[in-house]
């Protein structure tokens, strides 16, 4: 009995170490906040990190302003659901170090109208509805300069305003909202530019698009979706596998473009380069204050 046991304990550094090695305990659970659990491929997603050895847990948020701040708060160990331009307006305003650890998707932005079948039937003094979060709604504004809707005083940029709207040479009247409400405002405006994750949920089709913008322009880099961490944990063994597995797992990247409508561009763009994207669009935000 006694060498049995001499022998259980000789097992326990080995085991400790192999769990080490791993990047987390093996009985960690690893929090990823997201906007938009009740889409398919998330449950897809724990399955296969399940498979994988990773228990992993879907925390839901209703609004795009919740998941960096839980995350900077240690309540989550990684968040997805933004882009880079996003994470970068969050970090100078709050003076955090979120970081990057993955790409997800490029997911076009884009016009849509209950009102009218094509942009060129929009009239004159109609009033656009636009996601009011600063990443967003620069984007949005630059496709309706696109659709030659609205002319913008700069030119346009990825910080452009409703200030930034030259009234007299624009054809509509543009209003911001928050960005799950430009859909269901659509009874009550002419257009609306709609983020991907509301689209389908309200009965809309990526091919009733009037407009949008071009996800595979080299200048979109800013705009791929990231899995995004706490700097130090960066290197977390762990988190990479995570996202691996998400870039990796056929369901899950069917079940995204599914919930896409067709539309999310999937890449697998490489860390480096968006750290090197962040760093370069938080430097122009802090010149913009």
């Amino acid at each position: 009995m006694k060498k049995k046991l001499l022998a259980a304990l000789a097992v326990v550094p080995f085991v400790a170490l192999l769990a080490g090695c791993s990047g987390a305990a093996a009985d960690e659970t690893v929090k990823i906040g997201v906007v938009g659990a009740s889409d398919p491929y998330w449950a897809v997603y724990e399955e296969a990190a399940a498979d994988a050895g990773i228990t992993v847990d879907i925390v839901d948020f209703a609004e795009f302003g919740q998941p960096n701040p839980a995350l900077s708060a240690d309540e989550l160990d990684l968040n997805q659901f933004q882009h880079i331009v996003y994470l970068a307006e969050y970090n100078v305003a709050s003076k955090q170090d979120l970081t990057p650890v993955g790409a997800t998707a490029i997911y076009p932005l884009a016009l849509y109208s209950t009102e009218y079948g094509d942009v060129s039937e929009i009239k004159k003094g109609d009033t656009v509805a636009v996601p009011n979060d600063a990443s967003n709604l620069a984007r949005a504004l630059l496709v309706l300069q696109s659709a030659k809707l609205i002319t913008l005083s700069d030119g346009g940029s990825i910080y452009s305003t409703l200030a930034d709207i030259d009234t007299k040479k624009s054809k509509v009247t543009v209003t911001a909202l928050e960005a799950s409400l430009t859909a269901t405002s659509l009874p009550d405006v002419a257009a609306a530019i709609i983020n991907n994750d509301f689209v389908e949920k309200a009965g809309l089709k990526v091919e009733d698009a009037l407009a949008q913008d071009d996800p595979t322009d080299p200048n979109a880099l800013p705009y791929v979706n990231v899995f995004a961490a706490r700097a130090e944990d960066k290197d977390n063994a762990t988190y990479k596998k995570l996202v691996e597995i998400y870039q990796n797992t056929k369901a899950v990247q069917d079940g995204v473009l599914a919930v896409s409508g067709g539309s999310a561009v999937m890449v697998k763009t490489p860390v480096a380069d968006l750290e090197a994207s962040l760093a370069t669009v938080e430097k122009d935000t802090k010149a913009q204050k």
